[in-house]
């Protein structure tokens, strides 16, 4: 695999990490000077979508990205298990987030016509890493 590629992906799930704790403090604190002026942010963050079973959306995606970020470090740090598997299972946690971001996406355009700026900075990062996945398995020789 080339590095290039696994460092990216290191660096875009960080991003995710820190977007997503971010709105997790906003949606716990309600505290609209966070949105920094987008009206949007503050009706998505009000919306009964921002919630899954009583747990905020942002706080399920810090614990997706932080299970990406591990697989990956594991992967880096040569563990047999994740050198081996590594890109198959970060492939599965993505398909995981893509999927959750496109449900995500749709309630923001069609449902709640509202962009929140943070949301849609997390649905590109998650994007991206979903792309990179599948060219960091399409890059991977197949083994018998």
């Amino acid at each position: 695999m080339d590095r290039k590629f696994h460092w990216i992906s290191i660096g875009l799930t960080l991003l995710g990490v820190v977007v997503s704790i971010y709105m997790t403090i906003y949606k716990l604190t309600a505290n609209n000077a966070m949105c920094l002026g987008s009206g949007d942010c503050s009706t998505v963050n009000a919306s009964s979508y921002s919630m899954l079973y009583g747990i905020p959306v942002a706080l399920v995606g810090v614990g997706g990205y932080l299970a990406i970020l591990a697989v990956l470090v594991l992967e880096m740090r040569g563990h047999p298990i994740f050198k081996k598997n590594g890109p198959l299972m970060v492939f599965g946690l993505t398909v995981g987030g893509f999927g959750f971001t496109l449900y995500l996406v749709y309630i923001e355009a069609f449902v709640l016509r509202a962009w929140c700026p943070f949301c849609v900075t997390s649905q590109i990062t998650m994007t991206v890493l979903f792309i990179l996945t599948i060219i960091r398995l399409l890059q991977q020789p197949i083994t018998q």
